[in-house]
């Protein structure tokens, strides 16, 4: 099923996707289906369709594609979906859109999101009022999506929700649209321990699979599942120390959710290691780190698989076997 853009001259004002990956694809196909125009900031080729499919329907939309960053003019919202050691290359993108009520999603992984693109949008001056500056708004993202070739992807919904949201009243908005959209969209009363309770199954199934060069079916080994508590008990501990409402009840949860994952499923860090692009680990391995100096908490383990994993060649995915 193809569906032109909705980008025409006198229609509601366009949506920047700054990142066209698998997981920008997902988040703005439901943009797309709820009748918004959709513009594909830079990339390394032109795209001009994005094509999705999930529950074996295909659905495909026209969109505009851009490499110039001064023709964001009328942009409203902006998907933000580099990985997170990419920001810096999205720099320019992000300065175009650093205007007033427009509205900046970010779609990454990690507890740092506002952090990680505040440099680059900018802070209101002396008395001036929020509303000067763009609405950030940070996101949990749960979809399992993989990225078919450029301008395509396939999308598995699992679980019960597919973003989260801090609770707020323009992102309320935008998660009306979403939800029109087809997407299953949670706004979070707590979105801080929200966040670090999907960074416990992040600092855990990434970094051991992306080390070993296994995939999922490495998580089930007794002793990688014992490292995989290790690593959470001490960010459950850093996140306490920060006044973040998380519990051992927490880490035990999510690391028998480890247990159900298959065998066969890869994880993003292993993905980008064998594909020999550069990892994720300093949003994810780094924040419990950073996050422990801050608050006086020791985290050996984690800190021992932030080493290991800064040490890993670069541009050199391991041998397969």
């Amino acid at each position: 099923m193809t569906h032109p853009s909705s980008g025409s001259a006198g229609r509601r004002p366009r949506v920047a996707l700054i990142g066209a990956g698998a997981i920008g694809m997902a988040v703005a196909s439901g943009l797309l289906r709820a009748g918004r125009a959709v513009v594909v900031c830079g990339g390394h080729a032109p795209i001009h369709r994005i094509e999705v499919t999930e529950h074996g329907t295909t659905s495909a939309w026209a969109v505009e594609h851009t490499d110039d960053p001064t023709t964001l003019g009328d942009v409203d919202t902006a998907i933000v979906a580099v990985k997170a050691q990419q920001t810096d290359s999205a720099a320019d993108w992000l300065r175009a859109v650093a205007r007033p009520q427009v509205t900046v999603l970010v779609a990454q992984n990690g507890v740092e999101q506002r952090e990680r693109v505040a440099p680059y949008l900018g802070q209101p001056g002396a008395g001036a009022s929020p509303t000067d500056a763009p609405q950030v708004v940070p996101a949990i993202v749960y979809l399992n999506v993989e990225r078919l070739a450029p301008g395509r992807a396939r999308v598995n919904h699992v679980g019960d929700v597919d973003l989260a949201f801090p609770v707020g009243e323009a992102v309320r908005e935008l998660a009306d649209e979403l939800t029109h959209g087809g997407l299953r969209v949670r706004l979070e009363d707590d979105f801080a321990a929200a966040a670090w309770r999907k960074l416990l199954t992040n600092i855990s199934a990434n970094p051991l699979t992306a080390l070993t060069g296994r995939r999922a079916e490495v998580l089930h080994e007794p002793a990688i599942r014992q490292a995989a508590g290790q690593l959470m008990a001490e960010a459950v501990t850093v996140a306490q120390a920060a006044g973040i409402h998380l519990t051992h009840a927490d880490a035990t949860a999510a690391l028998d959710w480890l247990a159900t994952i298959p065998g066969d499923a890869t994880t993003s860090m292993l993905s980008d290691r064998l594909a020999a692009r550069p990892l994720e680990y300093d949003a994810l391995t780094g924040a419990v780190v950073r996050t422990a100096a801050r608050v006086g908490v020791e985290v050996p383990a984690n800190k021992l698989m932030l080493a290991l994993l800064s040490a890993l060649p670069s541009g050199e995915g391991p041998h397969r076997r």
